[in-house]
């Protein structure tokens, strides 16, 4: 089994796209007027209007709704991404070492999903993620 995305529903397709492109500096895929991809060499973030939802099962996502989910990106440079994007975020916290060795940011999307800028700190902490 691959993992190939993960998938946002969004009220503002317009405005959620944009902001992930800024984050991660990634033009998105507009495969359709209400759908969307940020294609990263590790993961997709796929985008969809409030719309699409139908298309699966009425009610069966919300846009806005989301307090379960951090979406992570591993950056070079935590200090310099936040420097970066730090005009206009909901900060949720500023720079800081975890207790597993991974410095991070986390801010919120424009709807609210915590994301999460990080890089490994420790040796064994990069040995993880060299290995993906």
């Amino acid at each position: 089994m691959k993992f190939a995305s993960v998938r946002l529903i969004a009220a503002d397709i317009e405005k959620m796209v944009a902001f992930y492109e800024r984050v991660t500096e990634t033009a998105a895929e507009w495969l359709a007027p209400q759908f969307a991809e940020i294609v990263t060499p590790s993961a997709t973030l796929a985008i969809g209007s409030s719309e699409t939802v139908a298309i699966f099962a009425e009610g069966s996502a919300e846009a806005c709704a989301n307090r379960t989910v951090i979406i992570e990106f591993m950056v070079d440079d935590v200090d310099a991404a936040y420097e970066r994007l730090k005009d206009g975020l909901h900060l949720v916290h500023p720079p800081k070492t975890m207790p597993w060795s991974n410095r991070s940011v986390q801010f919120r999307d424009p709807e609210g999903t915590a994301v999460a800028l990080f890089m490994p700190q420790t040796d064994a902490a990069k040995a993880r993620f060299a290995a993906r």
